[in-house]
């Protein structure tokens, strides 16, 4: 395949890539940051975490003591979490065929595609382990949603494009770590806590490989990478988005503190967007220059959305404690 070299300076931007093209072209950067996620990422076992000394017995075939939410140690905010925390990860098959479609399954991209897919799969693992081992959610009720929400499926929000991607999954990345974070904060669990904990971490590792992926991608297509990133910072939803009562249930981990407008500006969008100096950048093309400019409103709008938020937040919590 024959790849049209990328023009620098005043017309940076201005060259047009296919996604055969893209993928072709980056394939040495995704060898050398596969390199380097195999070099630092801890090997860890799943059921090292998971107290199975506490287990026993649920009703049903095998008689055993149904399920009460007083069973559960950890905290009401933190039930609601690890259930949505748990369903989004269940939807890794759907995750896999997306990007497998459009990294393909050779070469040193087909090899990240499988070792991402099956380092999320322990992720899956563990928590179920965890919540049905614990008895910390209703087992019932979660299988109900994992049925519902697989039987969905998963189909990116975005145009398919490979930029669309590499951009979605480097804030996406990043987003899962903090919502797994402060799950593990807000559970009243230590060993849940740290469960979350060894996931954040790989989540970070994996944020890290897509954010260098797509830096080096505006080296390449400037323009295009500039509108990719536009346009899922201003439409971005999270993957979960499909999970039953995922409404509802965001309303209150927002007013929890696991995720809201404030920590979604603060520490998923600006760290990549700053990292990478997006709203800096020089030489791109109208359509580069267009797409930065609203990106920049984007994020000012966006700011201002979640100083309203944290007001109303602040209110809210200050009602519940004098009634209290």
């Amino acid at each position: 395949m024959t790849i049209a070299p990328a023009r620098h300076n005043g017309e940076r931007g201005q060259t047009a890539w296919s996604d055969a093209q893209l993928l072709y072209a980056l394939e040495e950067v995704v060898e050398k940051e596969l390199n380097r996620h195999l070099g630092v990422a801890k090997e860890w076992m799943p059921h090292e975490y998971v107290p199975w000394s506490d287990g026993r017995n649920f009703d049903g075939v095998m008689g055993g003591e149904a399920w009460a939410p007083e069973q559960s140690k950890v905290t009401d905010i933190g039930r609601i979490a690890l259930v949505v925390n748990l369903l989004t990860e269940d939807n890794l098959p759907s995750y896999h065929h997306e990007i497998a479609s459009l990294f393909g399954r050779d070469g040193a991209w087909g090899t990240w595609v499988h070792r991402w897919t099956a380092e999320e799969g322990r992720h899956g693992i563990v928590m179920r382990d965890y919540l049905l081992t614990s008895r910390a959610v209703d087992p019932v009720e979660l299988e109900r949603f994992r049925m519902a929400h697989m039987s969905e499926g998963f189909e990116s929000d975005n145009s398919h494009s490979m930029l669309h991607s590499v951009a979605y999954v480097a804030f996406q990345e990043l987003a899962t770590r903090i919502s797994h974070r402060n799950t593990g904060h807000h559970s009243g669990d230590p060993v849940c806590d740290r469960m979350l904990a060894r996931i954040a971490t790989d989540e970070n590792l994996h944020m890290v490989f897509y954010r260098n992926l797509l830096g080096a991608a505006f080296e390449l297509a400037a323009d295009q990478t500039m509108c990719a990133v536009r346009d899922v910072v201003t439409g971005f939803r999270m993957p979960g988005h499909g999970i039953p009562g995922f409404e509802r249930a965001a309303a209150r981990m927002a007013i929890g503190g696991i995720y809201n407008l404030r920590i979604h500006h603060d520490d998923v969008l600006q760290p990549v967007l700053r990292y990478l100096k997006v709203l800096d950048i020089g030489g791109l093309g109208p359509a580069g220059l267009a797409a930065q400019e609203e990106l920049g409103l984007f994020m000012g709008g966006l700011d201002g959305q979640a100083r309203k938020f944290d007001e109303r937040r602040a209110t809210l919590l200050a009602r519940r404690a004098a009634r209290a």
